[in-house]
């Protein structure tokens, strides 16, 4: 074999992968999970790999990198949308308050639901930590936010982050993570320990 026929093939090879690697971004996210379940059901080391990839991002939970995203989809709220909703409608009369409950609660429930997930596979301490990030970037919002929006849901946050932190404790009485939790509010968000801290 020549050197342009490794040359050849190590580029062939190169190309197929490389390709390989564009069919995979290409996977929506619906197909993505379809592709994991399917080799999960393999098991042997397939399925196995797949699990400890699965158990690996849900582990790396992070309080910072939760509270910016929360954050960032708050703030992301236009007054706009807020208007939108409010006023008329065949289904009666909306308070512009009404429809700034409705935004807020609509953008964070994709993280209760996260919560609730940690929860339901035992997941104690990452449901803990993302609490912590879930309460810490709603705070953030309504302290630091520049967002038009945030004037017309003033009592929304505090209330976003009551509930999360009271399903929460529901599961947690008599922990050390209470203990944990209610230090955090103390020290990350001061100026709600008199709403939050039991």
């Amino acid at each position: 074999m020549g050197y342009s026929s490794v040359f050849e093939s190590s580029v062939t090879g190169a190309t197929e992968i490389s390709s390989m690697n564009d069919v995979i971004k290409k996977l929506t996210a619906e197909q993505a999970l379809d592709v994991v379940k399917r080799l999960n059901e393999k098991g042997g080391e397939i399925g196995e790999a797949v699990l400890a990839e699965a158990t690996n991002l849900l582990t790396a939970v992070n309080v910072e990198t939760t509270a910016d995203e929360v954050f960032f989809v708050l703030d992301s709220i236009e007054v706009q949308d807020c208007w939108d909703r409010s006023g008329r409608s065949r289904h009666g009369y909306t308070e512009p308050s009404e429809a700034a409950v409705e935004l807020v609660e609509e953008e964070l429930q994709p993280f209760y639901d996260q919560a609730a997930r940690y929860r339901e596979l035992g997941m104690a301490e990452q449901e803990t930590t993302y609490c912590m990030g879930v309460i810490l970037g709603i705070y953030r919002y309504e302290h630091e936010s520049k967002s038009v929006f945030r004037e017309w849901c003033s009592d929304v946050p505090t209330e976003c982050a009551g509930y999360l932190l009271d399903t929460w404790r529901e599961r947690n009485q008599g922990t050390a993570r209470t203990q944990a939790m209610d230090e955090f509010i103390q020290r990350r968000c001061p100026k709600w320990a008199k709403f939050l801290v039991k």
